[in-house]
């Protein structure tokens, strides 16, 4: 019985192996992005939905208002979701120049409020290209002229940027941009293997009439999460391969990780929840032989206490899996310049299976809390 369990275990963990592999393709397929020098002409709304973001949306709005790009090319439009703090005065004191507030007022609780501000706001937008991002982000002032640069290049209809964590104060909040960063490169990766799986809100840019076609967040506007990957996925179904990955280092997000346990992990429930919503059924299946080897990985050092004659089993299950990332992870690193984490990667290797199967069951099953919500 252990042996078939110590052979099912290996297959699972060279399946993972095949996947990582398959992900590393994806990001060498993409090429770095060069700039050309091509006339501005493409009108750009920026938009942010911000909660309780006192503390760092001035330097958000600051970051934007400073980009190298025709000022005449570009707005900002925020919507204030509801904050209990100064968010909205902070907000309204930069009017003068040019940026606009959006406040919500529904009487009736909502599910997915983030959605909803970003609809309002794209109501209101004149720009032609939408970009999100979050309002405790920071950018370089090439920022906009890289994603709308790449943009006029390829004319996709959907481009995912890169987005990384900085400023890290902790051992806790190395290990979580080293795993981020994986994530960020695995949403590249797919993208490069023209099989669109994930990106982030913080770095995201559709075309407007793309959103308003496709009917914007109808059918997925039931869950609080996902108006960045399960867009997307609704993007990739109508236009299977206009979907882009800006691969430069100037078009990156920077924000913060998770000073926290507990936040952390409701984050990653927030993440987790959107996978409910998967229709291609690819992607599904990657993800349950991710999680199910990441489950053996687990049991075998548990059953390692009882049975130490498995011991060499888990320990070729951890080499094979820490070299496979190490694998992907070098080039991803090397672009954002962050590979010094990868001295990291042992503990990573072995800590990240734990949260991720309690996060594959508790994000499809639950509740959790967001910006002071519990949501679904």
């Amino acid at each position: 019985m252990i042996s078939i369990l110590s052979l099912l275990s290996l297959i699972f963990t060279i399946v993972y192996v095949i996947v990582v592999l398959f992900l590393n393709r994806g990001w060498q397929r993409l090429r770095n992005f060069t700039f050309k020098d091509i006339q501005a002409h493409t009108k750009v709304s920026i938009l942010i939905a911000a909660r309780n973001e006192e503390d760092k949306i001035a330097l958000t709005i600051d970051d934007i208002l400073k980009q190298q790009y025709p000022k005449e090319l570009f707005e900002l439009i925020i919507v204030d979701d509801h904050s209990t703090d100064h968010t909205a005065q902070i907000i309204a004191s930069y009017a003068s120049q040019g940026v606009k507030l959006i406040q919500l007022n529904e009487s009736e609780p909502l599910n997915s409020y983030k959605k909803k501000a970003i609809a309002e706001a794209i109501k209101t937008a004149t720009g032609e290209l939408i970009i999100t991002t979050d309002a405790d982000c920071r950018m370089s002032s090439l920022w906009l002229a890289t994603i709308v640069n790449y943009y006029n290049q390829h004319g996709y209809k959907l481009i995912s940027s890169p987005v990384a964590y900085f400023e890290e104060k902790s051992f806790f909040e190395r290990l979580q941009t080293l795993e981020f960063s994986f994530l960020i490169g695995l949403g590249a990766a797919g993208i490069g293997n023209q099989m669109p799986s994930t990106c982030n809100g913080a770095n995201l840019a559709y075309r407007k009439d793309v959103f308003e076609e496709l009917g914007g967040f109808k059918g997925i506007d039931d869950l609080a999460s996902g108006d960045d990957e399960l867009f997307l996925h609704k993007v990739a179904f109508a236009y299977p391969e206009s979907i882009g990955f800006c691969k430069s280092y100037d078009a990156i997000v920077f924000t913060h990780a998770k000073e926290n346990l507990k936040s952390f992990i409701q984050q990653r429930k927030r993440w987790a929840s959107k996978s409910v919503k998967y229709k291609d059924k690819r992607i599904v299946a990657l993800a349950i032989s991710v999680w199910i080897s990441n489950l053996s990985l687990i049991s075998h050092l548990l059953f390692v206490a009882f049975i130490p004659s498995l011991f060499p089993i888990f320990i070729i299950q951890y080499l094979l899996k820490m070299g496979v990332e190490l694998w992907f992870l070098y080039p991803v690193l090397t672009f954002n310049k962050r590979r010094s984490l990868l001295i990291l990667l042992p503990f990573l290797t072995l800590l990240h299976p734990l949260y991720f199967i309690y996060i594959g069951i508790a994000g499809n099953s639950g509740k959790y809390n967001w910006k002071g919500r519990m949501v679904r």
